[in-house]
């Protein structure tokens, strides 16, 4: 019999290959991936019936944000997320433009390991229905295809105009975040990790969602979503840890509103505040998604204190009461560690194909 780690291994081995290719908005192809509803050959003409899934996030005033094609009773995100067509700010991309007035409020970092734009607006004016709080876009989705499927992402924030293969966004009818992972950087993955898809922006990206203001600033990387003393919490587990702390930033301009002129800000770093202790999940209509555990793969025995649960698919923690006793502790012994390694992100990728 095939063992679960081998068969993610292959699964990760056929969706490694998306990755592999590193395309420039002049050389993509028609078509990026496999199921492809848009194109990623999209010219340079703005056109709001646009099918282009080709995304930037440049600055303040250039980015571009994931939206439904149409608008309808069935075109919540979490509905639409395989399919989702690129709107941007500036013209010359070949998408659709977005809309004046549809942000209301942006805030642009760039840390040494990402580029991040949060903020709110008036998103039903991309197609979004009013009310829906969203749901998660990623490189990845339940199929290494992505969603949306195909869709690129580019970015010249961290030099020449270049693709970005770690990104993740969140986004609903009034509020949206987007962070692409410099390539330069190691752990990529990590800091645009996307296993956390009911969590939503203030989760995932704790950042300045303030209306009425559009900023740019410099920043700090801070923590990355998910991680916590060395240990990598699994969304679906009964306890769920508070959002890290917004980081620090500074050295901030402003501009008038999305492509106005910038400015250069009076006001001193952003104060850190703590999201709320307590964020609800982000419903969504995805049907995917599934609650795991982490698998044991380290070859000394986790501590005998340790209550198993049963599993004819390998050896697994009650994770929720040992990851809450190790913050409360902040110890984090040899084999917990060995267990959230670099293929912590590879196992739980793909360990629904081995759960069916």
């Amino acid at each position: 019999m095939v063992s679960p780690f081998a068969l993610l291994s292959s699964v990760a081995g056929v969706a490694y290959a998306q990755y592999t290719s590193n395309y420039l908005p002049s050389n993509a192809p028609a078509t990026s991936a496999e199921g492809q509803a848009g194109t990623n050959q999209c010219g340079t003409r703005n056109d709001q019936k646009s099918n282009c899934q080709n995304a930037y996030i440049n600055g303040i005033q250039d980015f571009c944000l994931w939206g439904p094609p149409d608008l309808g009773p069935n075109s919540t995100v979490g509905e639409t997320e395989r399919f989702e067509v690129s709107w941007c700010l500036q013209q010359g991309y070949g998408t659709r433009t977005i809309p004046d007035g549809t942000i209301t409020g942006a805030h642009f970092v760039k840390t040494p390991d990402f580029v991040q734009v949060t903020g709110v607006g008036l998103l039903t004016k991309i197609n979004i229905p009013g009310g829906d709080l969203g749901a998660e876009l990623d490189p990845h989705g339940t199929d290494g295809n992505g969603n949306p499927v195909g869709g690129l992402v580019f970015s010249s924030a961290f030099g020449a105009l270049q693709q970005i293969h770690d990104w993740t966004s969140f986004i609903g009818s009034d509020q949206f975040c987007f962070r692409a992972c410099n390539p330069e950087r190691p752990n990529g993955a990590v800091w645009c990790q996307h296993i956390y898809d009911v969590m939503g922006c203030a989760w995932n990206m704790p950042a300045n969602y303030d209306p009425g203001l559009f900023e740019s600033c410099q920043g700090e990387s801070g923590e990355p979503m998910g991680v916590y003393d060395g240990l990598t919490w699994l969304q679906g587990q009964a306890w769920t840890p508070a959002a890290h702390p917004m980081p620090p930033s500074s050295l901030c301009t402003t501009v008038t509103s999305p492509g106005g002129t910038p400015t250069t800000s009076t006001t001193p770093p952003s104060t850190i505040i703590s999201p709320p202790s307590s964020i609800p999940a982000v419903p969504t209509s995805r049907s995917s998604r599934v609650q795991v555990t982490a698998f044991l793969t380290a070859t000394t025995s986790p501590p005998s204190s340790v209550r198993k649960s049963g599993s004819s698919r390998g050896q697994a923690t009650d994770f929720s009461e040992e990851f809450s006793g190790a913050l409360s502790n902040r110890s984090v012994h040899g084999w917990r560690r060995y267990v959230f390694s670099a293929g912590l992100a590879l196992i739980t990728s793909y360990v629904g194909a081995v759960l069916l």
